[in-house]
């Protein structure tokens, strides 16, 4: 079909619609369709003034549900924003009833089709509440409320075979507006179903303990990649778009961008070798270049590292595999620290190592089953140089301020034994005075 016969077609649908349209608003000039349009008129003045009387003591008493879920507030507030068509709904329905009743059902006829738009209307806009998203919620609530509309009054295939008129031949493929819609509505619900997948697999995913956290991060990656692209791929192929053309495309673009992301695409592998490697996980601490933090998140292009300052870096793949990444908690979470101080040459190094010990034992987070050691690294110009050496099992807690808490436990310790931390001392006696007659000169 060529755009000729679509705009011909097209146009014919159209003068059909608006004959129909002039027969029925002839049609409400009968007197009892008039009366019908006037019953509504009246319940839908009725339904605004009873939704204004009702509108405070609504909000009154939902400001008091503090304690309601997340869900079914929302669900209260959407029903308060529509009590005006909750009102019409609750007195037009039973009017429809009576009047079936009393009279003929011609005479019932617009208010039933009232009625059922309201009842439409209303069901739609409590379900698309639903849908997180805001612009797909307004956009599928439209589209309900639209084609409900269209069914309710007979109107869906004469809407159909206008939509599907509008079309533009490519080649062999002929792309309705029809056609792009179905498209679009049958790839939201896919994606959506996908997504709700994706959600309850990676929730099962994480709490399974026997999968390591990397392992879980790839299985979360592999499932997403799979669920949206078997959905868009199935939901083109359902509505009859020709995946041949598209696979040829696609292989053209794929090496486009080989050769222009080639950093974005070695990102992507780096992120894929790190996941099956497990040299890095969530949780990890580690250590690259002056960023010293734990692994917060693994990322198809990066890793992002929270540090102790609550900065969040976003550490490219590739910067952790080419790079020296120093990982504090690869094969276990057990960290040693050391301390380097000095004591007087007065003092016992049989006391002040033992003192050493039981200071850093006395500190909160260093652990007991690995016991503190001290030992002695040399004769230094003013003191005795020591180095005590410690155990944790959480450095994402920091390290600088466990080693200034053990740094102040050994001065509280040295104090209470008399233990004395020198400082560096020079004595500088000027030359010709009188203590200096008789001291020896250089060479002597």
């Amino acid at each position: 079909m060529n755009n000729g016969n679509s705009g011909d077609t097209a146009l014919e649908i159209v003068l059909g619609l608006l004959a129909r349209a002039e027969l029925f608003v002839n049609g409400l000039m009968r007197p009892w369709n008039a009366y019908q349009i006037g019953i509504v008129l009246a319940l839908v003045l009725l339904a605004h003034l009873a939704a204004r009387l009702m509108e405070p003591r609504v909000n009154d008493w939902l400001r008091s549900r503090d304690g309601w879920p997340k869900w079914r507030m929302r669900l209260a507030v959407t029903l308060r924003n529509r009590l005006r068509l909750i009102f019409f709904l609750a007195m037009i329905w039973p009017l429809v009833w009576i009047m079936r009743e009393v009279t003929w059902p011609s005479r019932s006829y617009l208010l039933v089709v009232f009625a059922k738009l309201a009842l439409a209307w209303l069901v739609i806009a409590v379900l698309t509440r639903l849908i997180s998203n805001g612009v797909l919620r307004a956009m599928v609530r439209y589209a309900g409320w639209t084609w409900v509309t269209l069914s309710i009054l007979g109107l869906t295939d004469d809407g159909r075979s206008l939509l599907d008129s509008i079309a533009v031949q490519i080649g062999t493929t002929r792309l309705s507006l029809w056609l792009i819609l179905q498209a679009i509505v049958l790839l939201a619900l896919l994606f959506a179903m996908a997504r709700f997948v994706t959600a309850t697999s990676t929730a099962r995913i994480r709490a399974n303990t026997d999968i390591s956290p990397s392992m879980q991060v790839l299985a979360v990656k592999a499932l997403q990649v799979g669920l949206y692209g078997a959905a868009f791929f199935i939901g083109l192929k359902t509505v009859g778009v020709d995946l041949t053309g598209l696979a040829v495309l696609s292989g053209a673009i794929g090496v486009g961008l080989g050769f222009g992301l080639q950093k974005v695409v070695s990102n992507l592998v780096s992120g894929v070798i790190i996941l099956l490697d497990k040299s890095i996980k969530p949780g990890d601490v580690i250590s690259l270049g002056d960023t010293f933090g734990w692994i917060n998140a693994l990322g198809a292009r990066y890793v992002s590292v929270v540090t102790r300052d609550g900065r969040e870096y976003l550490i490219p793949n590739e910067d952790l595999i080419t790079g020296q990444v120093v990982n504090w908690s690869h094969s276990n979470e057990f960290v040693r620290l050391d301390i380097h101080f000095g004591t007087s040459y007065g003092d016992d190094p049989h006391l002040v190592r033992r003192v050493a010990v039981e200071a850093a034992q006395g500190v909160e987070r260093v652990l007991d089953f690995k016991p503190p050691v001290c030992h002695i690294t040399g004769f230094g110009d003013s003191s005795v140089d020591y180095i005590l050496r410690f155990w944790i099992k959480d450095p994402t807690q920091g390290l600088t301020n466990i080693r200034g808490n053990v740094y102040l436990a050994l001065w509280d310790a040295f104090q209470a034994h008399g233990i004395s931390i020198p400082f560096p001392q020079r004595e500088v006696r000027v030359l010709g005075t009188a203590d200096s007659k008789d001291l020896p000169l250089a060479g002597d």
